[in-house]
């Protein structure tokens, strides 16, 4: 892993599909097919998604994933598992049993890519003692270098439930993912107008980005655990437009504490999260700058996603992402 500490573009928002784990859930899959028309399919319990090719694509193909890297100029990619299969909603005898085995996989994979590659630990967050059991073996038995979770599972993020969970995350020293699901794979439906045009991806990844910050902020966690790193997704949703209106409740709102509602004190805290560049336009990353020191800006691609392309970016990345990668995941 000695590469990671001279690269010079380092993509921490990339998924990878093992095929190791098919059936790993039982019943829940994860499972790959095609249709009669030969268009591809992932199922994850009764969710079906089209039109994202996974075999034989960077996804599942370490060597395609190695070649597309050196193709944009990527030197080195921190792995985390697909939102489809958090499986945070399911039964916990299935999510551990998938959980271990992706992130054995997940393991054995990095070992052989050490120069290229990293990878963060899938966690059963239905079951926090399970969670903190499995994050505590894949860091200290398989170098795993943090942990990836979704935005949802059946307790909030500032449930006082997790703050055991939290302070494992500080006593092993390493930092947390939080990218969201489309809602209703294994747990509750939500809206169901998000359910027409992918919006449940491309509208609704937004709001609970958002609703997630706002809560690591509103419900204290940030305050309960001042040495957790937290990094989000998509620059953090809507964050960069709402953090102004967002500010504003934090003082006048009856809820909020009186530490929050002292002045500058929401922004001291929004500025503790981390955020990746995966924003899509220039636009969102300068609205996300007039919020965020540039020193907790990440690169990260959502590397051979629907929405990531070869010429993804109408921006340069800043050489300075990379630097901040390797004081989030410890390897300064």
């Amino acid at each position: 892993m000695e590469n990671i500490k001279k690269a010079k573009l380092i993509d921490l928002h990339a998924h990878v599909r093992l095929n190791s784990t098919d059936g790993a859930a039982g019943k829940y899959g994860p499972e790959t097919g095609e249709d009669e028309n030969g268009m591809s399919w992932y199922r994850v319990g009764n969710y079906k998604l089209y039109g994202v090719k996974h075999k034989s694509s960077p996804f599942t193909d370490p060597k395609l994933r190695i070649e597309k890297m050196k193709k944009e100029k990527i030197d080195f990619q921190v792995l985390s598992p697909s939102p489809l299969t958090y499986f945070h909603f399911i039964e916990t005898k299935n999510a551990v049993s998938f959980c271990q085995k992706h992130n054995d996989a997940c393991s054995s994979l990095v070992k052989i890519y050490p120069d290229k590659l990293a990878g963060l630990a899938s966690l059963p967050m239905q079951d926090i003692n399970e969670a903190i059991i499995e994050l505590k073996r894949a860091v200290n038995s398989l170098g795993l270098l943090g942990a990836a979770i979704g935005t949802d599972f059946p307790i909030n993020l500032d449930d006082n439930k997790l703050d055991k969970f939290y302070e494992t995350l500080v006593d092993l020293n390493v930092p947390l993912f939080i990218h969201p699901a489309p809602m209703g794979i294994d747990g509750p439906e939500g809206d169901l107008k998000l359910k027409r045009f992918d919006l449940d991806v491309v509208v609704g990844f937004a709001s609970q980005e958002t609703i997630a910050v706002s809560t690591l902020i509103f419900g204290g966690v940030l305050e309960r655990h001042p040495n957790l790193d937290v990094w989000i997704s998509h620059g953090g949703g809507g964050i960069p437009m709402l953090a102004a209106r967002l500010a504003v409740a934090s003082r006048k709102r009856p809820w909020a504490s009186e530490t929050l509602k002292k002045d500058g004190r929401f922004e001291e805290l929004i500025r503790r999260i981390w955020y990746d560049c995966h924003v899509t336009d220039l636009h969102a990353l300068d609205l996300l700058k007039k919020w965020v020191d540039n020193n907790k800006i990440v690169y990260g691609t959502n590397f051979a996603g629907w929405d990531h392309s070869d010429n993804e970016y109408h921006f340069e990345p800043d050489p300075t992402w990379a630097d901040n990668a390797r004081k989030l995941l410890r390897m300064s």
